[in-house]
């Protein structure tokens, strides 16, 4: 009976006791349901093993569930990182700022189906035509005290911006924008995206696809100062 006993002290009797009373034990500890070993042919041990294989069907249906979810987010990833490489070839194209502001423009709305684009550039110029998605800030940083800190940071932020942020970068159109995305252009200015989704764009999001159309917006822009 010695090898029978446990450490603390408890008898295999004594714990077998203990389950009896306590029928729910398993309910707690699934995990344990699973490392048992139960005796073949025993019309006994019916039940624990029909619960051992509902644990196995019930892991078996999360990992299942996980699976597919991965294999969209997956997905989707793919059709995000096509669409990056679209614009990016398609800056490279480009043979003026005028050119490359137009298809940043024009890849976001019909790629990436935006519904508001907002290019603000630092600096002034007589060849860019007057477009509403265009802003000229010919004080640079310094004219955009609202930003400051949004610069500084050099981040992208998503979600619900404040009024006077909207109100620069949306004008009349602001009460339109139910959720943004704000992306610096490396010292050059920023890129704003709106929705009409409130859900479209939040604090939570990914940033990796973002930061890559803002870099590929950089260094198209940046052969063509202002």
């Amino acid at each position: 009976m010695s090898d029978l006993s446990l450490k603390d002290g408890l008898t295999a009797m004594e714990v077998a006791s203990y389950l009896r009373r306590h029928p729910e034990f398993l309910n707690e500890f699934p995990d344990l349901a699973l490392a048992l070993r139960l005796p073949r042919d025993q019309g006994a041990a019916a039940s624990l093993a029909s619960y051992q294989l509902d644990v196995l069907r019930d892991k078996n249906r999360e990992l299942s569930r996980r699976l597919r979810e991965l294999v969209e987010i997956a997905h989707e990833n793919e059709q995000l990182m096509i669409r990056v490489h679209s614009l990016t070839l398609s800056l490279m194209r480009a043979t003026s700022l005028g050119d490359s502001l137009n298809r940043v423009v024009a890849g976001l709305t019909e790629d990436f189906h935006t519904d508001l684009v907002r290019i603000v550039l630092f600096g002034r110029s007589d060849t860019l035509a007057s477009n509403e998605w265009l802003l000229l800030h010919a004080d640079g940083k310094t004219g955009l005290p609202a930003f400051a800190e949004f610069l500084q940071r050099n981040e992208p932020l998503c979600g619900r911006l404040q009024p006077d942020k909207l109100a620069t970068l949306f004008g009349p159109r602001a009460g339109e924008v139910q959720s943004a995305v704000l992306m610096p252009v490396n010292g050059l200015g920023m890129l704003a995206i709106g929705s009409h989704d409130m859900d479209r764009f939040h604090p939570g999001m990914g940033t990796v696809f973002l930061k890559l159309i803002a870099e590929a917006i950089t260094a198209s822009v940046s052969r063509y100062p202002l």
